[in-house]
């Protein structure tokens, strides 16, 4: 095509009138030739304009009027764009409704919600899963009609880092997890997947590894208490009695893994902590100190580093045990001569109680998965360090419970430090400063 600039227009405008207004001085014709010709000019470029208008209130769907110079190249320049436009809007159309019929198919409920938190489409399982009817909720709002107290503060916080589990509106039978993400100018796209039978499959876990526990307790008890009465009148025969010693202290291990199983299995089964009380951190950490020397196989120097104007609300059993895994942790995995600091202190918006150590650290990829059950990153040491493998579990739970999280920072060959991470609340001043 063309480019017709704005030169060449006024060249064709200009050339009429300069040859008129050279024939009225030559024959001395007066103005009103030139006048009469320059309103012919201007009707002309009116006329163009007047073509341009009504294309386009027409739509512009048509086929351009014809035109010449940059009139033509107007009209044609704006076809050409209108044309693309339409094929963009056509191909945009069709993505979304490739995404809405992919959506529509799937178990999981989908709805798409405006800026403002208002129905914009959801899917047949949105009906199924969280009672919402398309031809009747598109433009309302989403927290009117899902009145869940959870949902309503896990929606409006919009912190949707982790998916929220909750009882479907429409059946108190279903579970769900439901996760929202945001998309374009603060749209929200929400996800609500069925887990019921996850829940139902956890359940039936959870009962059976407390009931096995329970089973499994009255006759190891029997069972270590005829091992330490051989062992108490041994000393005949130096087989028998190692043989003794190993199945005893094998069966020792055996009660505090149950122990351990027991005490999980109730963190889990009931989500609220237990009784709390006022606790003197001082006092606790002394506690653990004491432990973990005497169960740490040579010297370590145990350090408390403690801000004595606050203490902590809380259940003490749970928490004893937590902090007292984390630092028993430490002594198993840190060498004679190493230090251990148990530290207590806050801030302005949490309180931490964190466990440090100067011991073989932990690798990165490994640190993510710490506080599954039984995970050990050297499965080699599980036997000389003594310990369940599920101490750090059991800590997560019982932060859980307190609505706290463990950290964990941790350099190879330098040490590692375990940070439980409360809220400012869980945290009292006992004296003023």
């Amino acid at each position: 095509m063309r480019y017709y600039s704005w030169k060449t227009e006024l060249l064709r405008i200009s050339l009429p009138v300069t040859a008129v207004a050279g024939a009225c001085t030559i024959f001395d014709l007066g103005v009103w030739p030139l006048f009469v010709t320059a309103l012919l000019a201007c009707g002309w470029l009116l006329r163009s304009l007047q073509h341009l208008s009504d294309w386009l209130y027409s739509g512009a769907n048509s086929e351009p009027p014809e035109a010449m110079g940059m009139w033509g190249q107007v009209f044609d320049v704006i076809y050409d764009m209108q044309r693309d436009a339409t094929q963009n809007t056509n191909k945009l159309q069709a993505m979304i409704d490739y995404l809405h019929s992919s959506f529509a198919s799937m178990s999981d409920a989908v709805v798409m919600l405006d800026p403002q938190g208002n129905i914009e489409w959801c899917n047949a399982s949105a009906n199924e899963l969280l009672g919402l009817r398309e031809s009747d909720d598109v433009g309302r709002q989403l927290v009117n009609l899902i009145r869940s107290p959870a949902f309503l503060r896990y929606f409006e916080a919009e912190s949707y880092q982790t998916s929220l589990e909750m009882m479907s509106p429409v059946n108190n039978h279903i579970n769900l997890s439901v996760s929202v993400s945001f998309f374009g100018q603060r749209n929200r796209l929400l996800f609500a997947r069925d887990v019921t039978r996850t829940h139902r499959l956890e359940k039936m876990r959870k009962d059976f590894v407390a009931n096995v526990s329970h089973e499994l307790r009255t006759p190891l008890t029997v069972i270590n208490g005829y091992l330490e009465t051989f062992s108490e009148h041994g000393g005949e025969n130096a087989r028998w009695d190692r043989a003794v010693s190993q199945m005893l202290q094998q069966s020792r291990r055996m009660h505090m893994l149950i122990q351990d199983l027991m005490l999980l299995s109730r963190l889990e089964a009931v989500p609220k902590a237990g009784e709390e009380s006022l606790i003197s951190m001082r006092s606790l950490m002394e506690m653990i100190r004491e432990e973990c020397a005497t169960a740490a196989k040579g010297e370590r120097n145990l350090l408390i580093e403690c801000d004595d104007s606050v203490a902590i609300s809380g259940s003490a059993n749970e928490l004893r045990s937590a902090f007292s895994n984390l630092a028993m942790n430490a002594a198993r995995y840190t060498s004679d001569k190493d230090t251990i600091i148990l530290r207590w202190y806050c801030d302005d918006n949490h309180a931490y109680f964190e466990v440090e150590d100067t011991g073989i650290g932990i690798e990165p990829q490994y640190i993510p998965r710490l506080t599954e059950r039984f995970y050990r990153v050297d499965q080699s040491r599980s036997i000389d360090t003594g310990g369940t493998g599920l101490g750090l579990a059991i800590v997560k739970h019982v932060l859980i419970r307190h609505r706290a999280e463990l950290r964990i920072r941790s350099v190879p060959d330098q040490g590692s430090v375990f940070s439980c991470v409360f809220p400012r609340s869980a945290a009292v001043e006992t004296v003023s400063s």
